[in-house]
């Protein structure tokens, strides 16, 4: 067996030598278990499905509480939204730090409740307590719950050929968003003051639960077929996981990609600042949806995803087949590999190092 990763999600061959053949009893109620690739599990009840997604509570003070409490709940709800179907419970696990002081907590806990209200989501249950051992940004864990009719909902396994690709947002919303909250100076040395503000605003982008209940208005299965978040890896990541879950092969045209004009920018500052070359669509992107839809509903997606304020645009078209191709503008086709390293990460530790050696 490969040894486990020193930090991060444990790798494919792990997760199926170890995970996936010892999960406890077979239930057949439940109808999608865990998957590599794959955010959530549905469970059948009655006339209804659950669907479940468990990821930890992620909480940078660094953000700001306010940022914190929204980014922490959205990484829980998206994963639940990219079915199709609303999140509406949500069982919560924190596991607080010594630091964390009584009024930080109480800060947090408010704005995360705010939150929550806006979502629709009910905190049904939970527990909380402080330790030792613990420090951010994983202070616990979660579960976030959706209801839905038993053909209600749609996973990444459920593309088709003939079906339609959809991006919304554009690449590096997620590597952009953090890096200019964490590391202003650098924006503003390329960018000026005034642009800092701006660039800052990206962090809002980094949740997909609007774009993924916008297309699912279209009817999951019928109208939308398949949904992914483009998370680690980024709309690489995204369009080689979703060309695998389904059995089927992605061809995307380099003419129909865009880009947030204010995300280039920002993914440029850092890329001259750090001296590394960053790929902005291999890089970590939580905001950016990658969905499929039937080619009848295409037009239609785009233009409920924009009536929202949501940039999106019809990148490619599933087919028979595996793996995920693209057309470059001159005519010539290139295999997409699932991206081996996120540039964020080097990116991210590198402009770290030496914002901490000038601000002493």
């Amino acid at each position: 067996m490969e040894p486990l990763p020193k930090i991060g999600k444990v790798d494919r061959r792990v997760f199926e030598e170890v995970i996936l053949p010892h999960l406890g009893r077979r239930d057949p109620s439940v109808i999608v278990g865990p998957k590599f690739g794959v955010d959530f599990s549905v469970i059948e009840v009655g006339d209804r499905v659950l669907i479940v997604e468990v990821d930890p509570v992620f909480v940078v003070p660094e953000y700001g509480w306010e940022r914190s409490a929204w980014f922490s709940l959205h990484i829980l709800a998206s994963d639940v939204a990219v079915s199709g179907v609303p999140p509406r419970y949500l069982f919560i696990d924190l596991n607080l730090p010594l630091k964390m002081s009584d009024e930080e907590f109480s800060t947090f806990w408010r704005l995360f409740h705010r939150e929550a209200e806006k979502l629709g989501v009910a905190i049904a249950a939970g527990h909380t307590g402080k330790y030792g051992g613990v420090d951010y940004p994983m202070i616990g864990g979660a579960a976030m719950v959706g209801v839905a009719e038993r053909e209600g909902y749609v996973t990444p396994e459920m593309a088709e050929p003939g079906d339609v690709v959809l991006m919304t947002k554009g690449p590096a919303v997620e590597t952009a968003g953090i890096l200019s909250t964490m590391f202003p100076e650098v924006i503003e040395k390329y960018y000026g003051r005034g642009f800092v503000e701006r660039a800052q605003s990206i962090f809002w982008l980094q949740s997909v639960v609007e774009d993924a209940l916008t297309l699912a208005e279209l009817g999951p299965r019928k109208g939308v077929t398949a949904m992914h978040d483009a998370t680690e890896y980024g709309v690489w990541g995204a369009l080689n996981d979703l060309a695998e879950a389904s059995g089927a092969a992605i061809r995307v045209y380099e003419d129909k990609l865009f880009m947030l004009e204010d995300v280039g920018k920002v993914v440029e500052a850092f890329s001259r600042f750090t001296g590394i070359e960053v790929d902005p669509y291999a890089a970590i992107s939580e905001g950016t949806l990658i969905a499929t839809v039937r080619r009848d509903y295409a037009g239609k997606a785009v233009e409920l995803l924009e009536k929202k304020g949501i940039r999106a645009s019809a990148i490619g078209e599933v087919l028979q087949g595996s793996g995920v191709t693209i057309v470059r503008s001159n005519g010539s086709e290139e295999t997409i590999e699932q991206p081996r390293q996120d540039p964020f990460w080097p990116v991210f530790f590198k402009t770290l190092e030496e914002v901490r050696r000038v601000r002493g």
